[in-house]
């Protein structure tokens, strides 16, 4: 009796999710994870790759949370091997938010050292919560090879990725130390002070990392 309005009530949902007012869109998006339904999952994801706001976006991934895993996982993990940054990204991002382990295979050396920013980002974050246990050490060493890279909002990300691992993150950030590249050393040596000391700031310990390296060994012994 009820199938009509719940096939208009999709239809609407639907609709809403491609208007070209945001707030029309982050409605829709919360609607449907107010009522999942697997007939939506497809939309959000494609929506996902293309979504220009953030909100929205956000809203988008909550929503596909909202269903059930075992339809949503494989679908994510096939939108990783998307030609588009944002697709991966934030197919990385909503990986994270589920939180299922059947996914960590699909979180690759390639999306951790991807040339977009946002992928890598998003890789790290959802690589710290997907790992399996026994593996962090490894994943600390493929972390270490991006050490250095980008601006403060990349480089925080890495060192806060690094430091969710724990203490397994040593072995490599002292090999990292010892790097003929200034900044790499220089990122290693503040994320070990973030390790010690959370409290610190990324700011004030990546400055004491620059005047340590500035200094050389005399630097390290103060």
């Amino acid at each position: 009796m009820t199938r009509p309005q719940e096939d208009t009530n999709t239809a609407r949902a639907l609709q809403g999710l491609q208007s070209s007012n945001s707030s029309v869109r982050l409605r829709a998006a919360l609607a449907v994870g107010a009522a999942p339904d697997p007939r939506f999952v497809d939309t959000l994801i494609e929506r996902c790759a293309t979504e220009p706001d953030f909100y929205v976006r956000d809203m988008l991934t909550w929503a596909l949370t909202r269903h059930s895993p075992a339809v949503t996982v494989p679908k994510l993990v096939d939108e990783l091997r998307s030609e588009r940054g944002q697709a991966r990204s934030q197919a990385l991002h909503t990986l994270s938010k589920i939180g299922d382990r059947r996914a960590w295979p699909a979180v690759t050396r390639a999306l951790l050292t991807d040339a977009d920013e946002e992928v890598a980002r998003a890789a790290w974050r959802a690589a710290v919560v997907l790992v399996p246990d026994g593996e962090e050490a490894e994943l600390a060493a493929v972390f270490a090879t991006q050490l250095g890279r980008g601006e403060r909002e990349t480089r925080l990300s890495l060192s806060r990725a690094l430091i969710a691992l724990g203490e397994v993150i040593m072995p490599a950030l002292n090999a990292a130390g010892t790097s003929p590249d200034p900044r790499v050393r220089q990122h290693a040596i503040a994320t070990q002070r973030l390790l010690r000391d959370p409290d610190a700031g990324f700011e004030f310990a990546l400055e004491e990392a620059k005047r340590i390296v500035a200094l050389g060994p005399a630097g390290q012994e103060g």
